[in-house]
């Protein structure tokens, strides 16, 4: 029996041996990659493209680029791959690869305790939005038919829950986790409506990049094995829901 150390070493050594996996994400984006006490990068996508990179034989170098510029960053190989709950839609399809998926999302609305109680009671009020992002499209498209008075667009949660406290917003739309987990200790916000979106999650990457295919791979082998659901449990407390896209093995999406 070869001593678990001397796995290890050679295992290190591999890794070194190869290219960093160059990771895009947009730091901040809680609970998916964001900054501990100590500085390190965390998050429920930080774990995952670990256990991926572990599986390639390389190691991750997470690149801090704001969610609007992760698109151009692999297109332009500047980064192998993209994470920041980066919803799969058949527009970005166009240009861009996914992995298969590995969360299940819809938008939300969050607002200061006391504040709208509804979309529908967003009317004339201002609504801010994290820009080019899933939540920015759902509002610009819907603008008219719930009469928002204005779209404010921000790089990033922090800046735009310093706004939603100060009351410079009245509401905020984007993804359900990252706010329900984001305010769960700050009874001063609240998310008062899931926004049905049907939203996956998973990691993207330069238009039909090899990488992505062999991500694709490794992901379904993580959900098989209980990887994934194990981070779901560390990351939001519970198990996954049987029948989501973190414990189910899915297709490769393409373009329609």
């Amino acid at each position: 029996m070869i001593p678990a150390w001397i796995v290890a070493a050679g295992f290190g050594a591999a890794a070194q041996a190869q290219e960093a996996l160059e990771v895009g994400a947009n730091i901040g984006n809680v609970p998916w990659e964001f900054q501990d006490e100590s500085g390190d990068f965390v998050g429920f996508e930080v774990d995952l493209a670990n256990a991926v990179a572990a599986q390639l034989g390389r190691e991750v170098e997470i690149v801090n680029i704001p969610f609007n510029g992760l698109f151009s960053a692999v297109q332009s190989g500047r980064i192998d791959m993209a994470m920041s709950s980066i919803t799969i839609t058949d527009e970005r399809l166009q240009s861009v690869s996914f992995a298969q998926p590995y969360y299940d999302s819809d938008q939300s609305l969050t607002v200061a305790a006391g504040g709208p109680a509804s979309v529908e009671e967003m009317k004339d009020k201002v609504v801010g939005v994290d820009t080019g992002s899933t939540g920015d499209m759902w509002a610009t498209e819907h603008a008219e038919e719930y009469g928002f008075a204005d779209i404010r667009r921000y790089e990033g949660l922090q800046p735009a829950m310093l706004d939603l406290t100060a009351g410079r917003i009245d509401g905020y739309i984007s993804d359900i986790p990252a706010l329900q987990y984001y305010v769960k200790d700050k009874p001063n916000l609240e998310v008062v409506a899931r926004i049905a979106t049907g939203e996956k999650y998973s990691f993207m990457f330069a238009k039909d990049a090899e990488l992505a295919s062999e991500v694709n791979g490794i992901l379904g082998a993580l959900k098989e094995d209980g990887t994934l659901a194990g981070l779901h449990e560390k990351w939001f407390g519970a198990a996954p829901e049987a029948g989501t896209s973190t414990v189910t093995v899915l297709d490769m999406p393409a373009a329609e």
